[in-house]
């Protein structure tokens, strides 16, 4: 290539704008407009869970676990952005093991939606219910107090804690970080209400029977938030209806860490004297 071919082509790259580099298939592509650092086409691959076959868990094939009925859970329903296939294995294992940080915006962003999904089925409901108890499809529309009672929306996030030996080898707490990104977007408060009072191991590598072993206790209040919980749950009296609280994972597998923390925060609530409604919201659905 001649001098003068090598000056022409960088004078045109001034003004040109370069295609950024895409996170997931390190390709130079065009960027999706609601994922940053995606490409369109690694964008349109994702495995959303946009209507999920299990109500409870949020799964989006059939459930196995909650067919059961056997165990009893304080947890109202999850929801989950994605089903956890290799292509979402590996974007999490980017982030979650081998610390690139441009990923943890793109995963919250992700869980958000998951928390939109929760947020219209739950006013969808609201609708029906308020439809079926009114006399006249016009009394619904007019009355105002009834209108106002379909918004729904949380009242506060927590994030599933990790042990500190898991801390201190990440140097963070993914379900922290995703909850923080669905926080600032809704103004959901988020508090470290959990801690973990045992290491429990990867639990990647263990069955069903043993992680609902591993969890059992794995999990209790933390001592810095117990005297402020109950002037929190005062702040919520005029709402009229019991708090909203969303545990924050990053996957759902059988559900057993969620369920932990969720006896924990109910007793929590309940030691102060108020009912609580609990959901999770995670990243991934197994």
């Amino acid at each position: 290539m001649s001098t003068q071919s090598i000056w022409l082509k960088g004078f045109k790259s001034l003004f040109i704008p370069s295609v950024p580099l895409c996170l997931t298939c390190g390709k130079h592509r065009q960027p999706s407009s609601q994922l940053p650092g995606i490409c369109v086409s690694c964008a349109a691959a994702i495995p959303w869970i946009m209507s999920p076959r299990c109500l409870k868990c949020g799964r989006h094939v059939g459930c196995p676990d909650c067919n059961r009925g056997g165990e009893t859970s304080p947890i109202i329903c999850n929801r989950s952005a994605v089903a956890y296939n290799s292509v979402m294995r590996e974007m999490l294992g980017q982030y979650k093991y081998r610390g690139n940080e441009r990923y943890a915006t793109v995963l919250g962003l992700m869980l958000d939606r998951a928390y939109l999904t929760l947020k219209e089925e739950r006013e969808k409901e609201r609708r029906v219910e308020l439809s079926s108890a009114s006399s006249t499809i016009s009394y619904f529309f007019q009355n105002k107090r009834a209108a106002s009672g379909i918004h729904w929306e949380a009242d506060l996030l927590v994030p599933v804690p990790v042990s500190d030996s898991r801390l201190e080898e990440r140097g963070f707490n993914q379900a922290e970080r995703l909850a923080d990104v669905v926080s600032r977007r809704r103004g959901i408060p988020q508090h470290p209400l959990l801690i973990r009072t045992h290491h429990t191991g990867k639990q990647s590598f263990k069955g069903r029977a043993e992680r609902l072993t591993a969890m059992k206790h794995a999990f209790a209040a933390n001592p810095a938030m117990i005297e402020l919980f109950p002037d929190w749950l005062g702040a919520l009296k005029p709402l009229s209806r019991p708090p909203r609280i969303i545990i924050v994972d990053d996957i759902y597998t059988t559900g057993s860490t969620l369920r932990a923390c969720a006896g924990v925060i109910q007793q929590m609530t309940e030691a102060c004297g108020y009912d609580v409604e609990i959901y999770s919201l995670t990243w991934a659905r197994s």
